[in-house]
């Protein structure tokens, strides 16, 4: 962005930025000519810079906003906890506020919630069996940490270690999707499938096995859904049956792979995962880090196919985008097998100085009290249906080939062709273009390459949504025709 008027005030903390600071994700060489907004406030759903300029969080400032920003009840609820305590270690001592917050989650959890789902108005089907009762198939244990991808890492040491604890330390390999994203330390790259982000480090990975991402839009034999789901699942079953006597643990984002460029699963695609991991023994991880705490119209993805995994890493949404925070639940099978005499070190050696900080956990509780007290997946419904009444009006621009929306998760993808689904070259820099037009037009957007994503805090409201696509629509018309 270029030729704002900025005041004396705000040109000087740009240049102070530009002098300190290395931003993640950024090429900082084009930073050093770029404009950009120093954000200075919060107000709801808005962002305010330095200048007073309004923007809308269309990304829920990188998919961890849920109610807003500024909420009341979740600034008191800090308040509260910092006359208490700030931080206390983890190890060797507990305090009341990560428990109680544990207790929450738990009872949250996929499998676990019919009673949750009641409350919400949702009135969603559970079947007796998986995640009911007291069998150790249930999610019941929660491990703190701080980040999404420390989440990702506890889970994949998680699963290592509990085969070598089981008698089989020959399990020792991790499947993935092909595209899969799950965060940015190497255990989690390892896992990870995009080359834009992952391929330079890929002499400091571990090996993982590839499974074929059901990405309809590129499928090789064509777009139809029962297809690519037919041929994805194939392919899926064909690698478990194969490597299934060396593999830990089949790690997925369930419904939608976030940065990938927002790809959609279909129906029937996770809970059949489920039975092949089972099927072929097999942990199954579901990273829930961008999908969890109703970003798909639900609380978890894995409820939408009544999916209880083994091991679910949560983060992001966890405290209402306030403070950092993530877990990895497990189920008792999976925590039994760390117990043991203190000579056998059976024990989970993981832990961080900052694991379950108070303030967080205090934050989080509150959250997850908002979506109970406001009925927030309940109210979220109809929201969810305008902006896919919308987005259906995006389709008459040129070079928009594809649309992927679950919840308020959405991906829109741009072409250069629509017959041939060409895509723009990375030089032509097309999602940067659009979301620097959105922005001097009161949106903040995130591109993923040619992918421009849209992911709304919970908390917007309609008009504010209707303003947030509109400004969405004018920006990639004005920068593509």
């Amino acid at each position: 962005m270029k030729n704002w008027k900025n005041s004396k005030n705000t040109q000087a903390w740009i240049e102070k930025d530009r002098k300190y600071i290395w931003h993640p994700f950024t090429q900082m060489r084009d930073w050093q000519t770029d404009d950009f907004p120093v954000i200075e406030k919060g107000d709801g759903c808005y962002l305010v810079d330095t200048e007073g300029r309004k923007y809308l969080d269309g990304v829920s400032s990188l998919w961890c906003n849920v109610h807003g920003h500024r909420v009341k009840e979740l600034d008191r609820a800090i308040e509260r906890q910092l006359k208490k305590i700030s931080h206390t270690t983890f190890l060797g001592a507990t305090h009341p506020t990560a428990i109680e917050l544990a207790e929450k989650l738990i009872a949250i959890a996929p499998g676990n919630n019919a009673r949750a789902h009641s409350r919400a108005g949702l009135n969603l089907p559970y079947e007796k069996g998986e995640g009911s009762g007291e069998d150790k198939q249930r999610l019941t244990r929660v491990f703190y940490s701080d980040s999404g991808s420390e989440a990702v890492e506890i889970a994949l040491k998680m699963a290592f270690q509990y085969w070598a604890q089981k008698g089989h330390p020959e399990k020792k390999k991790f499947a993935r999707l092909v595209n899969a994203y799950h965060g940015d330390t190497l255990g989690a790259v390892s896992v990870g499938g995009i080359d834009l982000f992952h391929q330079i480090y890929k002499p400091l990975l571990f090996d993982s096995i590839a499974i074929p991402s059901p990405y309809r839009y590129r499928w090789e034999t064509g777009s139809d859904p029962e297809k690519v789901k037919n041929e994805s699942l194939n392919a899926m079953e064909e690698i478990l049956k194969r490597h299934h006597e060396e593999l830990a643990a089949f790690m997925m984002e369930p419904l939608m792979q976030g940065a990938a460029g927002m790809i959609d699963q279909p129906e029937g695609y996770i809970s059949r995962a489920r039975e092949l991991t089972r099927k072929y023994n097999t942990l199954l991880i579901f990273d829930e880090v961008a999908t969890g705490f109703g970003r798909t119209g639900m609380m978890f993805a894995a409820e939408h196919e009544n999916v209880t995994p083994d091991i679910m890493t949560v983060a992001k949404g966890i405290t209402g985008g306030y403070l950092p925070l993530a877990a990895t639940l497990t189920t008792e099978e999976v925590y039994e097998a760390f117990l043991g005499r203190y000579e056998e070190f059976k024990t989970f050696f993981h832990g961080h100085t900052y694991t379950a900080n108070p303030l967080a956990c205090a934050v989080a509780i509150a959250n997850l009290e908002i979506f109970e007290k406001q009925k927030t997946l309940e109210k979220l419904q109809p929201r969810i249906r305008l902006i896919k009444k919308r987005l259906e009006g995006f389709y008459k621009l040129e070079c928009v080939g594809d649309i992927r929306q679950c919840g308020v998760m959405v991906g829109i993808e741009l072409v250069r062709d629509k017959a041939t689904r060409q895509t723009f070259e990375p030089q032509e820099k097309i999602g940067v273009r659009v979301i620097e037009r959105a922005r001097k037009k009161g949106a903040i957007l995130r591109p993923l390459g040619p992918v421009i994503v849209l992911m709304p805090p919970l908390g917007m409201s309609e008009r504010e949504l209707n303003k947030l696509l509109d400004i969405t629509y004018e920006s990639i018309k004005e920068v593509t025709e």
